[in-house]
């Protein structure tokens, strides 16, 4: 028998990380911006902007949700502030706060979006990185709000982590034939620890290819900037695994003593100080921009034959389960969303993910499936 859970309110907390604070009416700079502090790079590559949110050319964003960029690789703090990045309607400059943490900046008005406008965000080529380049181009990007608020907790910024299917510090293993649909990457470990893989380096040197990736396979041993790419990547695996863990004012505690079996669950924050058991399917019922954060103390174990069902259009690029201990998926099980766990994830035979699976230690896969979310 299933049951619903209901009655949420939305939640808007931030991890306490790192976060270089700008408002409106002045700056604030979190982060040492001496000459030298270029991580001992000293290089000469422009930064660029990977991505947004909301996407360019977008509709349909929530009107209570912050407007965030991510780069290429770590920017000098004090460069990322509402002189740098703006938001704009029309000709009208918002006001709001602007926070860095990781490789995301994120910009948060003052009030809530107006519904059914267009807006514009622009990052300015004064935005520098640690070694004082510039971005290599102005970005501007427009999208349109919708009229929707969405419910939950604001979603994890992933940053730079956010482009691989599968991410890992210590190994990826798997038996063939998995299906794997985005890419792939370890470090510090070197390419020895893709295994079962039969990788195919491409010319460059600087990733590799195999006929169960549908992307590419990096590590922190392959030709530059490939290891720069891997360690800002593992970097923001594990300030997001930090920043979902301190997320506070759980809307469910201990649901269920650690079994959520067959619940709905509405979008919210969900809280256990001890491991999270789904021996039958469950769904996470809500919109396309509601957000969902699960923070696990123990394990997590999905049953053999065990099914996550998204309704009412959520998504899966808005699920996040951050665990301390080791992720299963057994024998054909199926879970939906990014999985951020400290230890080990492993899959087991047939079992299938449809998200992003980052592990601060190794990822096991036998003939299962993982695919990244388009977003």
């Amino acid at each position: 028998m299933k049951h619903s859970i209901v009655g949420i309110s939305a939640v808007f907390f931030t991890g306490l990380l790192m976060i270089g604070c700008v408002a409106a009416c002045g700056s604030a700079n979190s982060g040492s911006d001496s000459p030298d502090n270029d991580g001992g790079l000293n290089d000469a590559t422009l930064p660029y902007v990977v991505s947004t949110f909301p996407e360019g050319d977008s509709a349909g964003a929530s009107i209570n949700r912050s407007v965030s960029v991510t780069f290429s690789e770590e920017m000098r703090p004090s460069t990322i502030n509402v002189v740098t990045y703006k938001l704009v309607k029309g000709t009208q400059l918002l006001a709001g706060k602007v926070t860095y943490e990781g490789t995301t900046a994120t910009f948060t008005p003052e009030n809530d979006l107006e519904i059914n406008t267009v807006y514009t965000g622009q990052m300015k080529t004064s935005a520098q990185d640690l070694a004082g380049n510039p971005l290599n181009a102005e970005k501007t990007w427009r999208f349109t709000t919708g009229s929707t608020l969405a419910a939950g907790p604001s979603p994890v910024a992933l940053g730079t982590a956010a482009s691989f299917a599968i991410l890992s510090k210590s190994g990826i293993d798997t038996i063939p034939g998995s299906a794997i649909t985005g890419d792939i990457g370890v470090s510090p470990a070197a390419a020895t620890y893709l295994t079962g893989f039969s990788l195919a380096m491409d010319a460059s040197g600087k990733y590799s290819t195999s006929a169960q990736v549908n992307g590419k396979a990096y590590s922190a041993d392959y030709s530059a900037p490939t290891p720069a790419k891997m360690t800002t990547a593992v970097g923001d695996m594990e300030i997001a695994y930090t920043n979902a863990a301190g997320r506070s004012v759980p809307d469910f505690t201990e649901l269920g003593s650690g079994d959520i079996s067959g619940l709905t669950l509405v979008p919210g924050l969900y809280k256990w100080g001890t491991g999270l058991m789904v021996a039958s399917d469950i769904t996470l019922s809500g919109g396309a921009n509601d957000v969902w954060i699960f923070q696990i103390s123990g394990d997590v174990t999905l049953a053999s034959g065990v099914k996550m069902i998204l309704a009412g259009g959520a998504a899966p690029e808005n699920i996040f389960w951050q665990s301390y201990g080791a992720v299963v998926l057994n024998t054909t099980a199926h879970l939906e969303g990014t999985v951020l766990s400290q230890t080990e994830i492993t899959l087991a035979t047939g079992a299938t993910v449809n998200g992003r699976l980052l592990s601060q230690t190794a990822v096991t896969i036998d003939q299962g499936m993982v695919k990244k979310p388009a977003h």
